[in-house]
């Protein structure tokens, strides 16, 4: 990648800066050349500590993984290996750069809290697409002059969807629910105790403005689902409340890389859902509609 392309947000704030150059720019040209001595310096190593959320919205399935930076480095190092062994398809450090997010940087005199999300993909060779929707809490202090990370809370879902640990009162499934063994990221049926229901229209990847966003199915299922999320919160709903989705495609052969997408968004139980192939208007992929029970 040309490092002239990495756009630092922050021109005019060396503290936020610094600590985005640290965690951005500096960390993924470390990554992706599996050069743990260029970042090494950036750690407070006596006090570190890293806690793996596992990709769990639940707080009580986050455990402490990394007690010390060498376990932190380990680890570190194995990923990076792994990572620079695939064959990937066009600039993965580039591809790396578009799908980080920090924007998010809480100072308060040496100490920040910093929020770094990851929302993209990246391809492979052979066609195989790997999803990053992730997202780390750094704790930093400023040492010396100098911003240092001092742990992190990492491994996070993106969107982190609360109450994974407390699912809607009212939705649950029977004991005795089965289904088949190829059946996709849905419950085979719900029973609802609700005295309000909420429904929202279908919801497609478009803007404010009318605009279609996003070409690959992947990216519009993001913002489809996403569209979904503010209408239901706008209800006083969000996505842990709904009970039944219907999904509509333009090509059925993209449903195993929508449900790749689909499935981050949803805690237990899953809601029910029917999912039918129909034309789209204009280029939508793909239109969700979807019931909630709401809280009361």
């Amino acid at each position: 990648m040309d490092r002239s392309k990495y756009i630092n947000p922050f021109p005019d704030n060396t503290d936020r800066h610094a600590i985005w150059k640290m965690l951005v720019e500096e960390d993924i040209i470390a990554f992706c050349n599996v050069d743990w001595d260029a970042i090494a310096g950036d750690f407070i190593e006596d006090s570190f500590m890293g806690i793996d959320g596992g990709g769990k919205s639940n707080p009580d399935a986050w455990t402490l993984s990394y007690p010390s930076l060498e376990d932190y480095k380990t680890v570190w190092l194995e990923q990076a290996e792994e990572f620079k062994a695939a064959s990937w398809k066009g600039d993965v450090e580039e591809g790396l750069y578009k799908a980080t997010i920090l924007r998010d940087i809480d100072i308060n005199g040496d100490s920040a809290v910093i929020h770094k999300k990851f929302d993209g993909t990246v391809e492979k060779e052979d066609g195989t697409i790997q999803h990053l929707n992730w997202q780390t809490l750094y704790r930093c202090k400023k040492v010396s002059g100098a911003w240092k990370i001092q742990g992190f809370l990492g491994y996070l879902p993106f969107p982190l969807i609360s109450g994974q640990a407390a699912p809607s009162k009212g939705i649950s499934v029977p004991e005795q629910a089965a289904q088949h063994k190829t059946a996709g990221p849905y419950s085979p049926v719900l029973e609802i105790d609700a005295s309000t229901l909420v429904v929202i229209s279908g919801q497609a990847a478009i803007d404010m403005e009318g605009n279609v966003i996003g070409d690959t199915i992947e990216e519009q299922t993001h913002l489809t689902l996403k569209n979904c999320e503010k209408q239901l919160r706008d209800a006083g709903c969000d996505l842990n409340d709904v009970f039944k989705a219907n999904v509509f495609l333009t090509d059925l052969d993209n449903w195993p890389r929508f449900n790749e997408v689909y499935k981050t968004y949803f805690n237990e139980p899953l809601p029910v859902r029917t999912a039918v192939q129909t034309p789209l208007l204009m280029t939508l992929l793909v239109e969700i509609e979807m019931w909630a029970a709401k809280k009361c």
